[in-house]
């Protein structure tokens, strides 16, 4: 078999020698520009790609030999899905591989929120001693919704069995996966029962501003927000607005609306100081999943299905 894989964002260094040993000749231009790789991938039949690339109309009508495009990550927003499958182009991607590291940065936020330890961390950096105004709230009183229930989001429940809270899950296109820890329900009783709200959903035209003020108005309870799936499903100005009226008692958002501070615009980046200056939210530069093993891992996982793409026999 001879077949070329163009790598056109930053991987961890093994992805090469992973596809040689499948007997696909690498070629890594993590630096490539759009019309670099616009002007390249006509001689590929395989391209990896993590966040930096668009892969669109444009892209696969010059991609005259492409069979496969690997994300490596799980999210598949960048990719115009139904266009690359009508070329008959397969789609790969890793949620096997930051699934972990997902989940534990999601239980470490919640409970970074619900323990204060961002903001009591600071006052006693500036000689503040306030126990009372620090006091924690524990998570086995709570009952946690979640809205999906792939890979993100069963590895979430997994971690939260030992904090032995009620777990609730929605999700829209699966059914059937209740079990005696984790309860499957509509919307409707999430609205009536969660105490946290915790997202796990990709990033399409049906999710884009679907949780927004309206959506949060159907609680019964005021509710504490976790968000690590992606920053372009709340609405920022909804999301300050319910902070604002004691409807989200706290947030813990590892994404935002929009990501790259360098193009903000300028009400934008008021909307974004609002949301800093905050003591009950709690943030990271989009790392769930972002991990030293997951970097790695996530390689694996990739070049595992494009042996089984190929019908090779291999294992990492």
């Amino acid at each position: 078999m001879s077949k070329k894989c163009l790598i056109v964002d930053e991987m961890h260094e093994s992805i090469q020698d992973l596809l040689s040993q499948i007997g696909i000749e690498p070629v890594y231009r993590p630096k490539a520009s759009r019309e670099e790789i616009l002007d390249l991938i006509s001689d590929f039949e395989g391209l990896l790609i993590r966040s930096k690339t668009t892969v669109d109309r444009e892209l696969v009508d010059k991609a005259k030999k492409l069979e496969f495009i690997g994300r490596a990550g799980a999210g598949l927003d960048k990719i115009d899905v139904e266009y690359v499958e009508s070329r008959d182009i397969e789609i790969l991607n890793a949620p096997e591989g930051n699934r972990d590291a997902l989940a534990e940065h999601a239980v470490a936020m919640l409970l970074n929120l619900l323990n204060n330890i961002n903001r009591a961390d600071r006052e006693v950096r500036n000689w503040i001693w306030d126990r009372e105004g620090n006091r924690g709230v524990e998570l086995s009183d709570k009952t946690v919704g979640i809205i999906g229930y792939g890979h993100m989001g069963q590895a979430f429940v997994q971690r939260l069995r030992a904090f032995d809270c009620r777990v609730l899950v929605y999700d829209k296109y699966k059914k059937g996966f209740g079990t005696k820890n984790v309860e499957e329900v509509s919307l409707e009783k999430m609205f009536a029962k969660a105490d946290v709200l915790s997202l796990h959903v990709p990033l399409t035209e049906e999710t884009r501003g679907w949780i927004d003020a309206e959506f949060f108005g159907q609680f019964k309870k005021n509710i504490y927000l976790l968000n690590t799936a992606r920053g372009e499903i709340i609405p920022t100005r909804d999301l300050l607005d319910l902070l604002d009226s004691g409807k989200l008692i706290g947030a813990a958002l590892d994404v935002l609306e929009k990501e790259k501070f360098d193009q903000l615009s300028a009400e934008q980046k008021s909307l974004f100081e609002n949301l800093f200056n905050r003591k009950n939210v709690v943030l990271s530069p989009h790392v769930g999943g972002w991990t030293f093993a997951s970097f790695k891992r996530i390689n694996e996982v990739l070049v595992g299905k494009i042996a089984t793409h190929y019908r090779i026999d291999w294992n990492a």
